[in-house]
Protein backbone atom coordinates (compact mmCIF):
# COMPACT_ATOMS: atom_id res chain seq x y z
CA UNK A 1 0.00 0.00 0.00
CA UNK A 2 0.92 3.63 -0.57
CA UNK A 3 2.66 5.43 1.89
CA UNK A 4 -0.52 7.54 3.37
CA UNK A 5 -2.09 10.55 1.15
CA UNK A 6 -0.98 14.21 2.04
CA UNK A 7 -3.62 16.60 3.59
CA UNK A 8 -4.25 18.55 0.59
CA UNK A 9 -5.01 16.14 -2.73
CA UNK A 10 -4.18 17.75 -6.44
CA UNK A 11 -7.18 17.63 -8.30
CA UNK A 12 -7.83 18.28 -12.45
CA UNK A 13 -10.63 18.17 -14.35
CA UNK A 14 -11.34 15.75 -17.33
CA UNK A 15 -13.94 16.43 -19.53
CA UNK A 16 -14.77 14.83 -22.69
CA UNK A 17 -17.28 17.84 -23.68
CA UNK A 18 -19.81 14.84 -24.76
CA UNK A 19 -23.01 15.73 -25.80
CA UNK A 20 -25.74 16.56 -23.33
CA UNK A 21 -28.95 16.82 -25.32
CA UNK A 22 -29.18 20.39 -25.54
CA UNK A 23 -27.72 23.35 -28.44
CA UNK A 24 -23.78 22.91 -29.03
CA UNK A 25 -23.33 26.50 -28.56
CA UNK A 26 -25.02 26.51 -24.77
CA UNK A 27 -23.29 23.64 -23.84
CA UNK A 28 -20.21 25.45 -24.77
CA UNK A 29 -21.13 28.55 -22.86
CA UNK A 30 -22.52 26.35 -19.75
CA UNK A 31 -18.71 24.69 -20.10
CA UNK A 32 -17.03 28.06 -19.81
CA UNK A 33 -19.04 28.76 -16.65
CA UNK A 34 -17.80 25.71 -15.11
CA UNK A 35 -14.10 26.46 -16.34
CA UNK A 36 -14.39 30.04 -14.22
CA UNK A 37 -15.74 28.09 -11.25
CA UNK A 38 -12.67 25.59 -11.21
CA UNK A 39 -10.11 28.38 -11.30
CA UNK A 40 -11.86 30.01 -8.13
CA UNK A 41 -12.23 26.36 -6.74
CA UNK A 42 -8.64 26.15 -7.23
CA UNK A 43 -8.35 22.68 -9.78
CA UNK A 44 -4.94 22.48 -10.86
CA UNK A 45 -5.80 22.09 -14.32
CA UNK A 46 -8.71 21.23 -16.88
CA UNK A 47 -8.05 18.53 -19.36
CA UNK A 48 -10.35 18.16 -22.28
CA UNK A 49 -10.65 15.10 -24.29
CA UNK A 50 -10.26 15.01 -28.24
CA UNK A 51 -12.81 12.98 -30.89
CA UNK A 52 -14.15 12.96 -33.64
CA UNK A 53 -17.45 12.30 -36.12
CA UNK A 54 -19.46 11.34 -32.69
CA UNK A 55 -21.84 12.37 -30.36
CA UNK A 56 -18.91 11.31 -27.46
CA UNK A 57 -17.00 14.66 -28.02
CA UNK A 58 -18.31 18.07 -29.05
CA UNK A 59 -14.90 19.27 -28.80
CA UNK A 60 -13.35 17.77 -31.98
CA UNK A 61 -10.36 20.42 -31.76
CA UNK A 62 -9.41 20.95 -27.70
CA UNK A 63 -6.32 23.39 -28.28
CA UNK A 64 -9.11 25.89 -29.80
CA UNK A 65 -12.21 25.69 -26.84
CA UNK A 66 -8.93 25.44 -24.80
CA UNK A 67 -8.44 28.97 -26.33
CA UNK A 68 -11.39 30.47 -24.93
CA UNK A 69 -10.68 28.88 -21.81
CA UNK A 70 -7.26 30.41 -21.19
CA UNK A 71 -9.23 34.06 -21.31
CA UNK A 72 -11.83 33.23 -18.98
CA UNK A 73 -9.39 32.04 -16.19
CA UNK A 74 -6.20 32.98 -14.43
CA UNK A 75 -4.71 30.41 -12.46
CA UNK A 76 -6.41 26.80 -13.81
CA UNK A 77 -4.06 24.77 -15.99
CA UNK A 78 -5.53 23.67 -18.89
CA UNK A 79 -4.62 21.18 -22.13
CA UNK A 80 -5.73 18.22 -24.33
CA UNK A 81 -5.80 14.68 -23.01
CA UNK A 82 -5.20 13.88 -25.63
CA UNK A 83 -3.90 15.48 -28.70
CA UNK A 84 -4.31 12.78 -31.42
CA UNK A 85 -1.21 13.64 -32.99
CA UNK A 86 -2.01 11.04 -35.68
CA UNK A 87 -4.28 13.20 -37.38
CA UNK A 88 -2.04 16.27 -37.35
CA UNK A 89 1.06 17.02 -39.23
CA UNK A 90 3.94 17.66 -36.60
CA UNK A 91 5.04 21.02 -37.20
CA UNK A 92 1.06 22.09 -37.64
CA UNK A 93 0.78 20.17 -34.08
CA UNK A 94 3.75 22.48 -32.54
CA UNK A 95 2.78 25.84 -34.35
CA UNK A 96 -1.10 25.32 -32.59
CA UNK A 97 0.71 23.90 -28.80
CA UNK A 98 3.06 27.33 -28.87
CA UNK A 99 -0.31 29.57 -29.11
CA UNK A 100 -2.02 28.12 -26.43
CA UNK A 101 0.70 28.02 -23.99
CA UNK A 102 1.18 31.90 -25.15
CA UNK A 103 -2.51 32.37 -24.90
CA UNK A 104 -2.72 30.75 -21.40
CA UNK A 105 0.43 32.85 -20.36
CA UNK A 106 2.26 29.47 -19.77
CA UNK A 107 -0.75 27.11 -18.29
CA UNK A 108 -0.50 24.41 -21.42
CA UNK A 109 -0.23 21.07 -20.03
CA UNK A 110 0.18 19.15 -22.73
CA UNK A 111 -1.77 15.55 -23.70
CA UNK A 112 -0.11 13.51 -26.56
CA UNK A 113 -1.75 9.97 -28.09
CA UNK A 114 -2.30 7.88 -30.45
CA UNK A 115 -6.02 7.51 -29.03
CA UNK A 116 -8.43 4.73 -28.59
CA UNK A 117 -10.86 4.91 -31.31
CA UNK A 118 -9.32 3.37 -34.50
CA UNK A 119 -12.83 3.91 -35.93
CA UNK A 120 -12.07 8.17 -35.56
CA UNK A 121 -9.20 7.92 -37.32
CA UNK A 122 -10.71 5.95 -40.43
CA UNK A 123 -12.80 8.84 -41.38
CA UNK A 124 -9.27 11.58 -42.14
CA UNK A 125 -7.95 7.61 -43.65
CA UNK A 126 -5.33 6.80 -41.11
CA UNK A 127 -5.37 2.72 -40.63
CA UNK A 128 -4.22 1.20 -37.30
CA UNK A 129 -1.73 -0.75 -38.86
CA UNK A 130 0.44 2.79 -39.99
CA UNK A 131 -1.12 4.58 -36.31
CA UNK A 132 1.72 3.44 -34.27
CA UNK A 133 4.63 4.34 -36.66
CA UNK A 134 3.02 7.41 -37.53
CA UNK A 135 2.77 8.83 -34.13
CA UNK A 136 6.22 7.99 -33.05
CA UNK A 137 7.18 9.60 -35.84
CA UNK A 138 5.14 12.80 -35.08
CA UNK A 139 5.54 12.66 -31.06
CA UNK A 140 9.57 12.52 -31.86
CA UNK A 141 9.15 15.45 -34.28
CA UNK A 142 7.24 17.49 -31.73
CA UNK A 143 9.69 17.16 -28.89
CA UNK A 144 12.02 17.78 -31.21
CA UNK A 145 10.59 21.09 -32.04
CA UNK A 146 10.66 22.46 -28.81
CA UNK A 147 14.49 22.92 -28.75
CA UNK A 148 14.16 25.97 -31.72
CA UNK A 149 15.91 26.68 -34.59
CA UNK A 150 15.34 25.06 -37.74
CA UNK A 151 13.08 21.28 -38.52
CA UNK A 152 14.80 18.82 -40.36
CA UNK A 153 13.77 15.27 -40.34
CA UNK A 154 13.23 12.23 -42.72
CA UNK A 155 10.69 8.93 -41.56
CA UNK A 156 8.94 7.00 -43.50
CA UNK A 157 5.72 9.29 -42.95
CA UNK A 158 7.04 12.81 -42.62
CA UNK A 159 9.83 15.07 -44.20
CA UNK A 160 11.05 18.23 -42.75
CA UNK A 161 14.16 20.24 -44.53
CA UNK A 162 15.04 23.21 -42.59
CA UNK A 163 11.99 24.52 -41.50
CA UNK A 164 13.10 27.97 -39.49
CA UNK A 165 10.57 27.61 -36.19
CA UNK A 166 9.53 31.26 -35.20
CA UNK A 167 7.21 30.42 -32.58
CA UNK A 168 8.43 28.82 -29.42
CA UNK A 169 6.64 27.63 -26.11
CA UNK A 170 6.03 29.97 -23.27
CA UNK A 171 6.88 27.48 -20.99
CA UNK A 172 10.79 26.63 -21.32
CA UNK A 173 12.27 24.00 -22.52
CA UNK A 174 8.58 23.08 -22.83
CA UNK A 175 5.21 22.55 -20.89
CA UNK A 176 4.64 19.56 -19.18
CA UNK A 177 3.58 16.49 -21.02
CA UNK A 178 0.70 13.83 -20.44
CA UNK A 179 0.06 10.36 -21.56
CA UNK A 180 -3.11 8.24 -21.10
CA UNK A 181 -2.99 4.76 -20.39
CA UNK A 182 -3.87 1.48 -19.02
CA UNK A 183 -0.68 -0.38 -19.36
CA UNK A 184 2.53 -0.63 -17.55
CA UNK A 185 4.77 -0.89 -20.50
CA UNK A 186 3.50 2.55 -21.56
CA UNK A 187 4.11 3.60 -18.21
CA UNK A 188 7.51 2.75 -18.04
CA UNK A 189 7.79 4.76 -21.72
CA UNK A 190 6.57 7.86 -19.85
CA UNK A 191 8.31 7.54 -16.69
CA UNK A 192 12.22 7.38 -18.72
CA UNK A 193 10.73 10.93 -20.67
CA UNK A 194 9.16 11.81 -17.27
CA UNK A 195 5.99 12.28 -18.47
CA UNK A 196 2.71 12.78 -16.26
CA UNK A 197 -0.02 9.87 -16.54
CA UNK A 198 -3.52 9.66 -16.71
CA UNK A 199 -4.93 6.44 -15.49
CA UNK A 200 -9.00 4.85 -15.96
CA UNK A 201 -10.01 1.55 -14.17
CA UNK A 202 -10.47 -0.28 -10.82
CA UNK A 203 -7.37 0.75 -8.16
CA UNK A 204 -5.78 -2.63 -8.07
CA UNK A 205 -5.58 -2.45 -11.68
CA UNK A 206 -3.75 0.78 -11.80
CA UNK A 207 -1.86 0.13 -9.01
CA UNK A 208 0.46 -2.15 -11.54
CA UNK A 209 0.48 1.05 -13.65
CA UNK A 210 1.78 3.24 -11.18
CA UNK A 211 4.19 0.68 -9.77
CA UNK A 212 5.33 0.49 -13.28
CA UNK A 213 6.39 4.08 -13.56
CA UNK A 214 7.94 4.32 -10.12
CA UNK A 215 10.03 1.38 -10.90
CA UNK A 216 11.70 2.61 -13.67
CA UNK A 217 11.44 6.20 -12.61
CA UNK A 218 13.92 4.95 -9.74
CA UNK A 219 16.51 3.18 -12.20
CA UNK A 220 16.91 6.51 -13.85
CA UNK A 221 19.88 8.05 -12.77
CA UNK A 222 19.09 11.32 -14.27
CA UNK A 223 15.36 11.42 -12.56
CA UNK A 224 14.59 14.94 -10.63
CA UNK A 225 13.56 14.77 -7.11
CA UNK A 226 10.32 15.90 -8.67
CA UNK A 227 7.49 14.05 -8.46
CA UNK A 228 5.16 13.67 -11.84
CA UNK A 229 1.86 13.34 -11.38
CA UNK A 230 -0.16 10.26 -11.48
CA UNK A 231 -3.51 10.47 -11.93
CA UNK A 232 -6.88 8.55 -11.79
CA UNK A 233 -9.91 9.36 -13.46
CA UNK A 234 -13.42 9.29 -11.78
CA UNK A 235 -16.72 10.01 -12.96
CA UNK A 236 -18.36 11.77 -9.61
CA UNK A 237 -21.63 13.19 -8.96
CA UNK A 238 -22.15 14.52 -5.07
CA UNK A 239 -25.55 15.69 -4.06
CA UNK A 240 -26.91 16.09 -0.81
CA UNK A 241 -28.16 13.16 -0.62
CA UNK A 242 -27.06 9.58 -1.64
CA UNK A 243 -30.62 8.89 -2.94
CA UNK A 244 -30.83 12.35 -5.05
CA UNK A 245 -26.75 11.69 -6.70
CA UNK A 246 -28.07 8.09 -7.27
CA UNK A 247 -30.83 9.48 -9.39
CA UNK A 248 -28.82 12.25 -11.26
CA UNK A 249 -25.75 9.66 -11.57
CA UNK A 250 -27.65 6.68 -13.33
CA UNK A 251 -29.34 9.19 -16.27
CA UNK A 252 -25.85 10.78 -16.73
CA UNK A 253 -24.14 8.10 -17.36
CA UNK A 254 -26.56 6.19 -19.27
CA UNK A 255 -26.71 9.28 -21.99
CA UNK A 256 -22.68 9.19 -21.73
CA UNK A 257 -22.88 5.59 -22.37
CA UNK A 258 -24.97 6.56 -25.45
CA UNK A 259 -23.11 8.58 -26.85
CA UNK A 260 -20.00 6.13 -26.16
CA UNK A 261 -21.39 3.74 -28.31
CA UNK A 262 -22.46 5.50 -31.32
CA UNK A 263 -19.62 4.91 -33.54
CA UNK A 264 -19.79 1.66 -32.44
CA UNK A 265 -23.07 0.81 -33.34
CA UNK A 266 -22.72 2.97 -36.41
CA UNK A 267 -20.03 0.33 -37.66
CA UNK A 268 -21.30 -3.08 -35.76
CA UNK A 269 -18.26 -3.54 -33.84
CA UNK A 270 -18.45 -4.28 -30.57
CA UNK A 271 -17.97 -2.16 -27.51
CA UNK A 272 -14.60 -2.10 -25.33
CA UNK A 273 -14.77 -5.43 -23.19
CA UNK A 274 -13.82 -2.66 -20.04
CA UNK A 275 -16.81 -0.72 -20.84
CA UNK A 276 -19.13 -0.97 -18.24
CA UNK A 277 -22.75 -1.14 -20.01
CA UNK A 278 -24.86 -0.66 -16.94
CA UNK A 279 -24.88 1.84 -14.05
CA UNK A 280 -24.58 -0.32 -11.93
CA UNK A 281 -21.62 -1.98 -13.97
CA UNK A 282 -19.87 1.17 -13.61
CA UNK A 283 -19.98 1.32 -10.07
CA UNK A 284 -18.58 -1.99 -9.21
CA UNK A 285 -15.81 -1.21 -11.47
CA UNK A 286 -15.14 2.49 -10.31
CA UNK A 287 -15.23 4.25 -13.17
CA UNK A 288 -18.60 6.04 -11.08
CA UNK A 289 -18.09 7.58 -7.67
CA UNK A 290 -21.80 9.04 -6.28
CA UNK A 291 -23.24 9.56 -2.93
CA UNK A 292 -23.05 12.49 -0.34
CA UNK A 293 -19.98 14.77 -0.12
CA UNK A 294 -18.20 13.14 2.58
CA UNK A 295 -19.15 9.49 1.99
CA UNK A 296 -17.32 10.07 -1.86
CA UNK A 297 -14.41 12.31 -0.81
CA UNK A 298 -13.61 9.21 1.66
CA UNK A 299 -14.07 6.70 -1.47
CA UNK A 300 -11.92 8.81 -3.21
CA UNK A 301 -9.22 8.94 -0.82
CA UNK A 302 -9.01 5.28 -0.34
CA UNK A 303 -8.99 4.75 -4.64
CA UNK A 304 -5.99 7.42 -4.83
CA UNK A 305 -4.04 5.63 -1.81
CA UNK A 306 -5.19 1.75 -3.50
CA UNK A 307 -3.98 3.32 -7.14
CA UNK A 308 -1.16 4.62 -6.02
CA UNK A 309 -1.88 7.78 -7.23
CA UNK A 310 -1.09 11.53 -6.16
CA UNK A 311 -3.48 13.30 -8.82
CA UNK A 312 -7.56 12.96 -8.85
CA UNK A 313 -8.87 13.42 -12.31
CA UNK A 314 -12.41 14.53 -11.95
CA UNK A 315 -15.19 14.41 -14.44
CA UNK A 316 -17.85 16.22 -13.07
CA UNK A 317 -19.92 17.36 -16.28
CA UNK A 318 -20.96 14.21 -18.32
CA UNK A 319 -24.27 13.11 -20.20
CA UNK A 320 -27.45 14.83 -19.13
CA UNK A 321 -26.15 16.21 -15.56
CA UNK A 322 -27.34 20.06 -15.47
CA UNK A 323 -25.22 23.03 -14.71
CA UNK A 324 -25.74 23.52 -11.20
CA UNK A 325 -25.42 19.52 -10.41
CA UNK A 326 -21.62 19.57 -11.95
CA UNK A 327 -21.20 23.39 -10.04
CA UNK A 328 -22.38 21.28 -6.76
CA UNK A 329 -19.92 18.48 -7.07
CA UNK A 330 -16.93 20.54 -7.78
CA UNK A 331 -17.43 22.65 -4.93
CA UNK A 332 -18.23 19.93 -2.87
CA UNK A 333 -14.49 18.25 -3.81
CA UNK A 334 -12.58 20.94 -2.86
CA UNK A 335 -14.60 21.65 -0.07
CA UNK A 336 -14.28 18.34 1.42
CA UNK A 337 -11.46 16.80 0.29
CA UNK A 338 -9.16 20.37 0.57
CA UNK A 339 -11.54 22.61 2.66
CA UNK A 340 -11.76 24.94 -0.05
CA UNK A 341 -15.15 26.64 -0.77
Amino acid sequence: MNSTLPSKITCGIFDHLDEDGRDVSRQYADRLVLAEAYDRLGFYAYHVAEHHCTPHGRGPSPNLFLSSVAQRTRRLRLGPLVMLLNLYHPLRAFEEVCMLDHLSAGRLELGIGRGSAPIEWGYFGITADVAPGRYDEASEILMSAMKGGTLSYKGQYFELNGAPLTLGPHQRPYPSTWVATNRPETAAWAATRRANLACLGPSSAVRKITDAFRAHQDADPKASDEQPFLGLLRMIVIASSHADAYWLATSAYERWLESFKFLYELNGIPTPPNLPLTFEGALESELCVVGTPSSVCQTLRNHLEEAGANYLLCQVAFGNLALDASLYTASAIQSEINGVG
